[in-house]
């Protein structure tokens, strides 16, 4: 009985209406950059044959021509031997797996290209059946640990990888504008001179998704893992205008400390968004900064920190609505572990999840604490007998509120981390806020 068994299980076909079974018809891979490898995709090649399939050659319709990489059950296509495996076997009742990646030459073209290649699994029958392998690949900029040390322009209709972070030296100028910067990982952009922005996007270089409903792109903590944008403390007069800072790790943008000028703006943020970092969104220590038209949203840490300077706000939607931890931090949080010399914030929205968005904390009685709120929605509980000079026209939100947190917006989506922070019609704070 032993002996019958090995050799049913050893038997191999020819028949031609034997046929491997694959587990998808085509692979099909995000966007990548052209010259950059995409990640690893796999499939599982099956035999539900009456008996064994000898696979006569396995091979890529066009060669070495199109930068896929394949490695099928454990042997891979080298394109030096022409791109083809040959004497594979698939027993009875077995299984196989491919696994497929693609690094493609530039193509040539401002916008993503179509690029296709066929797996041709040729059986000792003579048939031929084939998977359909798919990307589309972008011609990107790459940018390894750059140092700006004269003033300097960067403008580009290709997307710009950045590769070691971009550092910005002292008594320098950098403006970038009309670019998007896809950032690599751990460092971001360090400023010890100046930084000049306009319609600009930061972002991490994943364009892939985690899961099929969603992108990288939605999710923290993408690039800067040491910080995204650090202005240094040697750093002054920086505006940034229609800039949008998103997925960044350890914070979104922070100021360092350094020399309080009541003259000189160290940051100017105007029409910007900060959006899904794995840390604070913007954190500033004794600098004076103004932020107009801004939103700063959906941040592991404080939406905005402010620790001693001043802070002009107008117009802004600070909205607290991290999805992944519990924890968060503020909305909004100012101190005087340096003098406050003033926290002024005008026909704004301060709102999120927990039932106290907003942080006020008095660290030295000491030192300058000022701060003062006009026609703003605050999500904090009211106290008897507040300053009404510090508060005027305050709306002060409940969870309790019929109209409440994420209810002003058209989209919060927790589920596909998708989110549209305009007003929605029911909103009671129509005019405020940075939309």
């Amino acid at each position: 009985m032993a002996l019958v068994g090995c050799e049913d299980e050893d038997t191999f076909t020819t028949s031609t209406s034997a046929r491997l079974t694959f587990s998808t018809d085509s692979v099909k891979m995000d966007t990548i950059f052209s010259n950059v490898g995409s990640r690893t995709y796999d499939f599982w090649v099956y035999n539900h044959a009456g008996g064994g399939l000898r696979l006569q050659s396995v091979r890529l319709a066009q060669g070495n021509q199109t930068g896929f990489r394949v490695n099928v059950d454990g042997a891979y296509l080298d394109n030096a031997l022409g791109s083809v495996v040959t004497g594979l076997e698939v027993r009875k009742g077995d299984s196989i797996r491919v696994f497929v990646e693609l690094t493609a030459p530039d193509n040539g073209q401002p916008e993503p290209q179509l690029i296709e290649d066929r797996l041709v699994f040729r059986l000792e029958s003579g048939v031929e059946q084939q998977v359909v392998l798919q990307g589309h690949t972008w011609d990107a900029i790459a940018m390894r640990n750059v140092v700006v040390r004269a003033d300097s322009l960067i403008e580009s209709k290709k997307p710009i990888v950045v590769y070691g972070g971009l550092r910005v030296d002292s008594a320098v100028t950098l403006t970038i504008r009309n670019s998007t910067l896809y950032f690599h990982d751990g460092k971001g952009l360090d400023v010890y001179g100046r930084l000049l922005t306009d319609s600009v996007v930061m972002r991490g270089d994943r364009l892939d998704h985690m899961f099929d409903y969603l992108p990288y792109d939605r999710v923290s903590g993408q690039w800067g893992k040491e910080g995204g944008v650090t202005f240094h403390s040697s750093s002054t007069r920086n505006v940034l205008w229609h800039t949008e800072i998103r997925n960044a790790g350890k914070y979104g943008i922070r100021c360092d400390s350094t020399e309080y000028k009541e003259n000189e703006r160290r940051l100017d943020m105007d029409h910007c968004v900060v959006h899904n970092c794995k840390g604070p969104g913007v954190v500033t220590y004794n600098a004076n900064i103004r932020l107009s038209y801004c939103q700063l949203s959906n941040t592991q840490g404080d939406c905005l920190a402010v620790y001693g300077g001043k802070a002009d706000v107008n117009r802004c939607t600070f909205a607290q609505f991290y999805p992944f931890v519990g924890g968060r931090g503020a909305a909004l949080r100012f101190s005087n572990i340096l003098p406050l010399y003033g926290m002024n914030c005008d026909s704004s929205i301060v709102t999120g999840y927990d039932e106290d968005v907003v942080m006020g904390v008095v660290v030295d009685t000491l030192k300058a604490y000022s701060f003062q709120f006009a026609n703003t929605l605050l999500r904090t509980p009211y106290e008897e007998g507040l300053d009404s000079t510090a508060f005027r026209n305050v709306k002060w939100e409940s969870p309790k509120d019929s109209i409440q947190g994420k209810q002003h917006f058209r989209l919060i989506d927790e589920d596909n981390l998708k989110y549209d922070f305009r007003l929605d019609s029911i909103s009671t704070v129509q005019g405020w806020g940075c939309y």
